[in-house]
């Protein structure tokens, strides 16, 4: 029985791959179409070809900015990892506290980080005003998640361990926080990427103020410039950054939730 079954999940992987690239390759070369039958020039409308290209040749200038835009990325998403699980782990342990703190984190994040970074720049220097912003908007998004998690284990299963005499701790440690694991890698997915666009969006608030080398920064420069096919270069960078934190969260996911989590098993079925 496993064999049909592990060939007909590999059969049914293979369309799931190559429909989306396959649909991926058509987009680029029906805009490459349309950008030289029309004869549309760069500065309005750059190549896809073009793109590629001008990522070789500026390549010197847009990796050091990409080095830049990386490191307070996951600076500021490894800061909101900490400080969330941290915080959800004493919310789910002493419910005063969460009634006392998660307002506060509830208004930083409704309130836009564009406003923040600003003054953020007033009172600090730009490259941790940048790792500021991004930290605010990936914590959220993790400590949420996992305080959800972690109030959803099954009160059967935690009168059960009551009744056993465990200790809160011990219920935390082997119930509620392998329970709260899909929901913690779910804020872990949505907190990578909010932690890129906050970071892009602090480097453009410093760049603005003539400060920051991300590629935030590069993207006004070459807009003020009017290099197009520059501005486009760094959001490829940035699109292709944010995709591949995704894929690494989701391949986390299923090689720690694969074998025994339905929202896992379900997809494999």
């Amino acid at each position: 029985m496993s064999e049909p079954r592990a060939n007909g999940r590999a059969t049914n992987a293979l369309p799931d791959f190559v429909l989306p690239v396959a649909i991926f390759i058509a987009a680029l070369a029906g805009w490459e179409a349309v950008v030289r039958l029309n004869d549309i020039p760069p500065y309005l409308l750059p190549s896809p070809s073009l793109i590629g290209e001008t990522i070789v040749k500026d390549w010197p200038l847009l990796s050091g900015s990409l080095w830049v835009t990386l490191k307070i990325t996951f600076s500021a998403l490894f800061l909101a990892i900490a400080g969330g699980l941290f915080l959800a782990i004493l919310f789910a342990q002493w419910k005063w506290v969460e009634r006392s703190f998660f307002p506060f984190a509830v208004i930083l994040q409704v309130t836009p980080v564009i406003a923040i970074a600003p003054l953020l720049l007033v009172y600090l220097d730009a490259q941790t005003a940048v790792l500021v912003c991004a930290f605010i908007v990936a914590f959220f998004p993790i400590l949420s998640n996992t305080v959800l998690g972690l109030a959803s284990a099954d009160h059967n299963l935690v009168e059960l361990y009551e009744l056993y005499g465990a200790s809160r701790w011990q219920q935390l440690r082997l119930l509620r926080l392998p329970g709260a694991l899909p929901y913690f890698l779910g804020g872990l997915k949505i907190g990578g990427g909010l932690a890129l666009i906050g970071a892009i969006v602090a480097e453009i608030a410093a760049g603005s103020a003539g400060q920051g080398t991300g590629l935030a920064f590069r993207i006004a420069e070459a807009g003020y410039r009017l290099n197009i096919p520059r501005m486009f270069a760094a959001l490829v960078l940035i699109s292709v950054t944010g995709i591949a934190i995704f894929l690494f969260f989701s391949i986390l996911s299923h090689l720690l939730l694969g074998r025994w989590h339905d929202s896992q098993r379900s997809r494999e079925a």
